[in-house]
């Protein structure tokens, strides 16, 4: 393990495009989204510094804009430390996803053609191979990636730029319980994908809001 708690191999290599900071910053946000920075987890500069192979000063500013955007706290005299979303900060967050991905389901089912669902069907079979491996890391990639792919059917520009702005922050509330959503996770996406190929719009849109629905309230429950 590195000092700061993070899981040898978890620190991502920085692209060489792009001014440094903006390289320093994605780092450290996915590093925060995959929860190999946990929340609470005091955040040291030169330490992360070190582990990025590079000086404290963009290290610095990424950990200000991550303040700014709420991913970090930074408090006097303490220093930088991972936020730690509240119960009502992820529900309102979690309830905002549920509204667009419903409509994004809708959509799908409207517009979608036989190479999208098919694009579906090889998501979901590798979502499916990953929880059955137990690979965590990956079945959350790929369920992002399979709720990317439905809102990219959906078709409607302005829905997938609102729901991308959610995107990071569903992963972080997600990581936490995709061991225990698991298999089930992936049944109802099946499900999904039958709607979308029928083209059944009501259909869709109501297993999209059970299935995210069934996600908001298993982070509530994850520590019962």
């Amino acid at each position: 393990m590195l000092s700061t708690g993070l899981p040898q191999g978890a620190v991502p290599k920085l692209e060489r495009p792009g001014p440094l900071r903006d390289r320093v910053y994605e780092a450290l946000l996915e590093l925060i989204t995959t929860r190999a920075l946990q929340p609470g987890q005091h955040l040291v500069e030169s330490e992360l510094a070190g582990h990025l192979g590079v000086s404290r000063q963009p290290v610095r500013e990424a950990l200000q804009r991550l303040n700014t955007e709420g991913w970090v706290d930074l408090r006097p005299a303490q220093g930088a430390f991972v936020h730690e979303p509240t119960e009502e900060e992820a529900d309102q967050l979690l309830t905002v996803r549920t509204l667009l991905e419903a409509e994004a389901a809708r959509l799908a089912a409207a517009n979608a053609a036989s190479a999208g669902v098919t694009a579906l069907e090889e998501l979901c079979a590798e979502g499916e191979r990953a929880v059955a491996a137990d690979d965590v890391d990956g079945a959350v990639a790929l369920n992002a990636r399979f709720h990317t792919k439905i809102m990219e059917l959906a078709g409607n520009a302005v829905l997938a730029e609102l729901a991308a702005q959610v995107d990071r922050r569903v992963r972080w509330y997600y990581t936490p319980i995709a061991r225990q959503r698991g298999k089930q996770s992936w049944i109802e996406h099946r499900a999904l994908i039958a709607a979308i190929t029928d083209r059944d719009e009501q259909r869709a849109t109501q297993l999209m809001r059970e299935h995210t629905e069934h996600t908001r309230r298993s982070y509530h429950q994850r520590a019962k």
